[in-house]
């Protein structure tokens, strides 16, 4: 590293609190007297003369500054002000004190180069001079460290041969913090019981608060080390009040004014709508009072932002309703386009059915911020003041923004040239709400959006606007004038009754809606005695209903024409119906309909069941007092006078369908098996079951699910009681 610099090699440097020109650092040379020091300054050996100074006259940042640019590694060390380490949890006031001290010693070793006299004997005649200002030293370490003794150099000398410069840092505004009596006092509970009465009632005084110190701990505190002090003074109470306060301004804050705390010290963050990018992405709606009276009173504005361009909708209302919200709504969805989500707080206004049915009914999502969070709105909260702060504070008949400010501009006038005034005439109020909206719309579209906004990169809400290719969902004016129609009562609902729909006490008709339907109804704002009906289930238009009373027709002539229309309508849908009918009865009859799907569904069930055989169900004599009674009377008759008069009748039965069977162009009337012939069948796979012989699974399946039906039954008990002799059962 080159220790010896000419003025120009000084000035080419460009060192901090050094000139950057060579003849600016002749004259500094000049006048800081560099000559005079015949260890530290020569004249140069090459052509053209001149001086060359060593770099340690130059000021301490100087110095600094030219060794970090020019040391080499391995380099021998150079007595310099060393730098703070950026490693070290050190306060601001403790590294520039920490500076001083290393400017003082480096001081120290330039004075005592040279000097043959021992090293307290430097020290003495250094601190000496030091104090009568003699030292060469930047007017800063001398303002930081005025004085200085013979001890504490030596001190400040030890730490920096050991290289623990960090030791020579001191915050004196931390020196004793937290340390205090009423710090520590009862292991912190005196620090605490004062915190909460601050907390409780900022205005106590600090004499107050320590009478309740005192009443509470007594009038002696027990410091960190166990001992009795005694109560500091109140001057001492006021100084530990204002600390605390100070520490614990954000705490506090949020206890005794929350809405202070809201706006200006609880964390907001930033980039949380980063994701909206788009116009009509995501609107915010929000309503607050003007800051100007009118000739009508004083007014309401509703105000809607896209938060992706910052474009500005608003309404002038006079008192906060949900019909606001739609007019605001439909002036924003006109201009811009229909959104995507909307965002609001949860005032009446905006949670009210009638603005929410306008927002489903467009498909605009409703998005509800917690309550008491103005700050998930920031973008139309920051948008109403910037419009109270600059739209209105430029109008006649603004009353400012709070209580203070009002009280100013009444102050404008004095006692008694205010006597008999009304705030019309304090206020210079000249403005009507018409004329308010008509200021209010030329404000935004002249000034506010072709103003430049520092969040859309210095571009202004217009620009951003208009360089968007995002396409624009644009709806029929009309169709969005029906939407924001009054409804009939609270949720529009009625009920077509044959005298038509009633609300409130008139009735609506119409001939095309049948009694009994249930419907959704608008009212017509400008035409009283007409209505709009709208399907309950899907929302689809049905008619338009009239009430003959409230509108300009013929009252006779106009009801025998509605009704003349739903005779039409009832008659043709008759003629459809019976029209069906007649295809029906042309048909199989009801029970033959449900006859054969019963049968349809016992097949199913049938092949379904193919592979499962039913097994023979356990049976046992069943008998009563009147069973054996009836069996007795049987048993008496005379059973084969019965069997023969049985066979006689089976006998001329087959005669008489002999001669049908013999004809061969004939169909026979039965080509299903008889119940007796199930019944023969069924006796031979028994009897062949019992015997051993092989029988077929098919057979083994009907003959199990035969023996459960109710023929099964007749035809054994039959055979049980006459046989082989049996109708039906003789070969």
């Amino acid at each position: 590293m080159k220790e010896w610099l000419t003025a120009r090699e000084i000035a080419a440097e460009t060192l901090p609190d050094m000139p950057t020109t060579e003849s600016a650092v002749i004259r500094y040379a000049e006048r800081e007297i560099w000559d005079t020091h015949v260890t530290y300054a020569r004249k140069r050996r090459g052509r053209g003369g001149g001086m060359e100074y060593h770099y340690r006259l130059l000021p301490t940042l100087a110095q600094v500054a030219y060794v970090q640019r020019h040391m080499t590694i391995g380099a021998e060390p150079v007595e310099v002000a060393t730098v703070a380490n950026p490693h070290e949890p050190l306060t601001r006031n403790a590294e520039t004190e920490r500076d001083a001290r290393l400017a003082i010693l480096t001081a120290y070793a330039l004075f005592s180069r040279g000097l043959r006299l021992n090293q307290q004997a430097c020290v003495q005649i250094f601190c000496d001079r030091y104090e009568m200002g003699s030292i060469l030293v930047d007017g800063w370490v001398k303002a930081k460290v005025p004085t200085i003794g013979r001890r504490t150099l030596l001190r400040w000398m030890a730490e920096k041969r050991v290289g623990n410069i960090n030791a020579l840092a001191f915050d004196r505004s931390k020196a004793r913090a937290g340390s205090g009596l009423l710090d520590t006092a009862s292991d912190g509970a005196v620090k605490a019981f004062v915190l909460a009465w601050i907390a409780a009632n900022p205005a106590l005084s600090a004499e107050i608060i320590r009478g309740y110190v005192e009443l509470e701990f007594g009038a002696q505190l027990v410091n960190r080390d166990g001992e009795m002090k005694a109560l500091p003074p109140v001057r001492t109470f006021q100084h530990f009040i204002k600390a605390l306060k100070a520490a614990e301004k954000v705490v506090l804050t949020k206890i005794t004014n929350p809405d202070k705390y809201r706006s200006t010290l609880k964390l907001r963050g930033t980039g949380s709508y980063s994701w909206v990018n788009e116009p009509n992405q995501l609107w915010m709606i929000d309503a607050s009072p003007g800051d100007a009276l009118l000739l009508d009173g004083r007014h309401s504005i509703y105000v809607c932002i896209d938060v992706a361009t910052r474009w500005l909708t608003m309404t002038v209302s006079k008192t906060p309703r949900a019909s606001a919200v739609n007019m605001m709504m439909r002036k924003a969805v006109l201009r811009c386009g229909v959104c995507k989500a909307v965002k609001t707080d949860n005032g009446s206004d905006f949670v009210a059915e009638e603005a929410q049915r306008l927002l489903r009914s467009l498909e605009i999502e409703t998005v509800r911020s917690q309550k008491y969070t103005p700050e998930e709105k920031a973008f139309v909260e920051r948008a109403i003041k910037t419009v109270q702060h600059n739209f209105f504070s430029q109008l006649p008949g603004y009353i400012g923004h709070n209580v203070a400010e009002r009280k100013a501009i009444e102050d404008r006038k004095s006692f008694a040239q205010r006597l008999g005034e009304g705030d019309l005439e304090t206020f210079s109020v000249s403005l009507t709400a018409a004329q308010l909206q008509e200021k209010l719309d030329d404000w935004l579209e002249y000034y506010y959006h072709q103003h430049e906004h520092a969040g859309l990169c210095d571009r202004s809400p217009a620009d951003v606007l208009a360089s968007s290719m995002a396409p624009i969902a644009r709806v029929n004016e009309r169709a969005l004038d029906v939407l924001l129609m009054p409804v009939a009562g609270k949720d529009g609902m009625r009920r077509m009754t044959p005298q038509g729909i009633k609300i409130q006490d008139n009735y609506y008709l119409t001939g095309s809606i049948l009694p009994g339907t249930d419907v959704f109804v608008r009212l017509d704002p400008l035409d009283m005695g007409k209505v709009y009906a709208f399907s309950a289930k899907d929302g689809s238009f049905l008619d338009t209903a009239i009430c003959p009373k409230l509108s300009d027709v013929n009252p006779a002539a106009f009801v025998k024409a509605t009704k003349q229309q739903f005779n039409q309508m009832v008659s043709e849908r008759e003629r459809e119906i019976r029209k069906d009918v007649r295809k029906l009865l042309k048909g199989p009859s009801g029970i033959d309909r449900t006859i054969e799907l019963a049968k349809r569904k016992s097949a199913e069930r049938a092949e379904a069941s193919a592979n499962i055989i039913a097994l023979p169900k356990r049976e046992e004599l069943h008998t009563s007092s009147q069973l054996e009674a009836a069996l007795d009377a049987v048993s008496r008759s005379e059973p084969a006078k019965m069997a023969a008069r049985v066979a006689d009748l089976h006998a001329e039965v087959l005669a008489d369908l002999k001669p049908q069977a013999a004809s061969a162009n004939v169909q026979p009337i039965r080509t299903s098996p008889t119940p007796a012939q199930r019944f023969r069948r069924w006796l031979d796979i028994e009897t062949r079951m019992r015997a051993g012989q092989p029988v077929e699974a098919a057979e083994a399946h009907w003959a199990g699910s035969y023996q459960t039906s109710s023929e099964f039954k007749t035809q054994k008990a039959m055979f049980d009681d006459f046989g082989d002799q049996a109708p039906g059962l003789r070969t």
